[in-house]
């Protein structure tokens, strides 16, 4: 009989130490613009912004470390202008695509 394991066991998991490339991020914030989630989104980029390094993307989007910080918190609102800065600085750009293709 395989040993049991235990939740508490397990390891935390960080979605930011998978994002190895620029596919990587790529796919996952696909993934997370398919659920069409503001806060999700949000989320995501600062996932991303941690991988890539959080002082290095605030730097290039022109906005402090804790601004980004709090911006990108899973469950904020950030406004359009804050979401457009982070993604150049991350070098990503968001994709209209038609529902109905």
């Amino acid at each position: 009989m395989p040993k049991k394991i235990k939740i508490a066991d397990l390891h935390d998991f960080d979605m930011a130490q998978h994002l190895k490339s620029e596919e990587d991020i790529a796919c996952y914030l696909t993934v997370v613009l398919e659920e069409n989630s503001t806060s999700e989104l949000a989320g995501a980029l600062g996932t991303i912004a941690r991988a890539r390094g959080m002082s290095d993307i605030a730097k290039a989007a022109g906005i402090t470390r804790e601004a980004l910080y709090k911006a990108l918190r899973p469950d904020s609102k950030p406004r359009f202008e804050t979401i457009s800065r982070v993604c150049g600085a991350l070098g990503v750009r968001l994709v209209a695509q038609s529902v109905h293709a």
